[in-house]
């Protein structure tokens, strides 16, 4: 038997957001047309479940945010529970790589596998997925997609004054 998983739609600068959990945990933060599709058996929707977080990423969106204070229910091996934690001390406004995340949490040399369990987070933007890019500063591999890491990475610079000056600002 599946457990029932409370369903909420929020609609934000990368689209709509559908946030998903029970008991007030969340377990999935899924962006309409993202490649991560977790099973929908049990979900039943319920607009007035997680205002907690509706608020918070409303505040994130609004630049008035830089960490998120949830309670996750997240299911995932070992290795992706550490790389998720390993995600979440990734400042605001800045990024690392797939191989200082596997120095992180104690693989070096296994990025790739850091790139899956990073393509596994079941709750992008609140743990920070997007903030991990390529070795030579490319955005790489990003479930929501390109355009939108570019989205969030670019809200957190602007906000965070770690934006890059260029040359002719």
């Amino acid at each position: 038997m599946t457990a029932t998983l409370q369903t909420r739609t929020m609609h934000s600068p990368v689209g709509t957001i559908t946030i998903a959990g029970r008991d007030g945990r969340i377990r999935h933060l899924r962006m309409d047309d993202q490649t991560y599709e977790p099973s929908h058996d049990g979900w039943e929707p319920d607009e007035t479940a997680f205002p907690e977080a509706v608020d918070q990423l409303t505040a994130y969106f609004a630049g008035d945010l830089q960490e998120f204070d949830l309670e996750l229910d997240l299911i995932g091996t070992e290795f992706q529970r550490r790389v998720w934690g390993a995600l979440l001390t990734i400042p605001y406004g800045e990024t690392r790589s797939y191989g200082e995340i596997a120095l992180q949490v104690g693989s070096p040399g296994a990025s790739r596998a850091v790139g899956l369990a990073n393509g596994h987070n079941p709750v992008g933007i609140i743990v920070p997925c997007h903030r991990v890019i390529g070795a030579n500063g490319s955005l790489t591999g990003y479930g929501g997609g390109l355009d939108r890491k570019k989205l969030l990475l670019d809200l957190e610079k602007s906000r965070s004054g770690t934006e890059e000056p260029t040359l002719f600002d």
